[in-house]
């Protein structure tokens, strides 16, 4: 099986890159030439796994299926997760799928290309702490639904018990623990709407963080406004706090031991080991090292998103944000259309940082906007901000879906909510 250009890996760079090719060489065309690979069946967008973890977004309305978007969007679509990569042959091996009984459902299978993009993104980084494994991950679909069931499990058993508590420990005080703890405090406030005053118990949520201060990659403005936020809604943030080990019913700390019934490991990002198994020059986070123009060490391939180093300013790289897989994948699609037609893209990638922003539940928000453009930011906050958060949401769709099923969308959703109410309860 051959292609013209093979991307792996579905994440917000990956499958708006896809899409962009798909809709340039357009329908029947852009299938044969065009290849997304990605190891789950639909798609999410990653920026939102905190709100399926707490329940607030239901991820079968919210996910979209890969195959559909590639039939709409002129691409074809592979499940598979990647085994091997040959970047010399420019060959690829896909795992072979297997059921929950262990029986094989596709082989293993082999593809060949002319052009190779890896999006295959990022995992959290453990910092080999003793017993971390036992925290909950929030990397994939897969880990947010599967702490949204321990999540409504550990909400009956704190009705019905003595004291009427549930203690959740956030390791990490980055956007993803920020953000989760802001929405697991709108999901017990949704939840003790529909209890009886007997069953109704109290949420204790602590966020701990290594460092100083949280949200450290972002102006200390941001990080101020969102611990008044979090302490306001009865969160507690515990900075300097070093986690020593991860047990499964409390965090030891530099700062003593904190009980904890459900327990989120949202601390370190790091690419997967198996990336230094590819032929390809990675750097200590196991990212593909890349230059100015995102190619990799080997000719032909390329990298984005979270999984890539690329070059920034003052020695630093690209951050791990979705707004920079977003302008990656625009840069690339330039790029390979080029290739294509015998012709070279000679200009760098040039990342421009936009702001930050964090959801802080509700209508509230706190952010910085047009960072890095050459004057100060502009900062936000409140619904102002919560609004500018949302637009980003529907401007991924709006680049893999359009702008008319964007709407659709987006009105369905708030039409279901408006029905169903916005916490999902099984």
């Amino acid at each position: 099986m051959h292609y013209d250009i093979v991307i792996v890996g579905g994440g917000a760079g990956g499958l708006e890159l896809a899409s962009r090719l798909g809709r340039r060489f357009g329908g029947r065309h852009g299938k044969r030439r065009v290849l997304l690979i990605d190891r789950s069946s639909f798609h999410i967008w990653k920026p939102t796994l905190h709100e399926v973890a707490a329940g607030t977004l239901d991820v079968h309305q919210e996910g979209i299926s890969y195959s559909i978007l590639g039939r709409s969007n002129g691409f074809n679509f592979l499940l598979g997760e990647l085994a091997a990569f040959d970047p010399a042959a420019k060959r690829l091996t896909l795992k072979a799928i297997t059921g929950d009984d262990g029986q094989v459902l596709a082989p293993e299978r082999a593809i060949t290309f002319t052009y190779g993009v890896l999006a295959i993104g990022s995992g959290s980084n453990l910092f080999g702490t003793p017993g971390a494994e036992q925290a909950h991950l929030l990397e994939r679909t897969e880990d947010a639904e599967a702490f949204h069931t321990r999540l409504l499990a550990a909400f009956t058993k704190a009705s019905f018990s003595p004291d009427k508590i549930m203690r959740v420990a956030i390791v990490g005080g980055g956007a993803t623990g920020v953000e989760l703890s802001a929405e697991l405090i709108e999901a017990h406030r949704e939840l003790l709407g529909s209890l009886g005053d007997e069953q109704r118990f109290r949420l204790d949520i602590a966020v701990v963080e290594a460092a100083p201060r949280i949200l450290n990659g972002l102006p200390q403005k941001i990080a101020d406004k969102a611990v008044l936020a979090l302490e306001r809604k009865g969160v507690v943030v515990k900075t300097n706090a070093k986690v020593l080990a991860v047990h499964p019913d409390r965090l030891e700390t530099s700062q003593g031991d904190l009980r904890a019934d459900l327990i989120v490991w949202a601390a370190g990002v790091k690419a997967a080991e198996a990336n230094t198994g590819f032929g390809l020059t990675t750097n200590r986070g196991n990212q593909f090292v890349v230059n100015e123009r995102l190619e990799t060490s080997a000719p032909d391939v390329w990298a984005l998103g979270d999984c890539a180093a690329a070059p920034w300013k003052d020695g630093k790289t690209v951050p791990a944000r979705a707004q920079a897989a977003h302008q990656q994948a625009s840069y690339l699609e330039r790029v390979l259309i080029a290739r294509l037609h015998q012709g070279r893209v000679t200009t760098p990638f040039v990342y421009r940082d936009f702001g930050s922003l964090v959801s802080l539940g509700d209508d509230k928000g706190v952010g910085a906007l047009m960072g890095g453009l050459g004057g100060p930011n502009f900062f936000v906050e409140g619904l102002i901000a919560k609004w500018a958060y949302m637009s980003l949401h529907l401007d991924h769709h709006r680049a893999i879906l359009g702008v008319g099923r964007t709407v659709t969308l987006a009105l369905a959703r708030l039409l279901q909510q408006r029905v169903s109410g916005r916490l999902k309860l099984h």
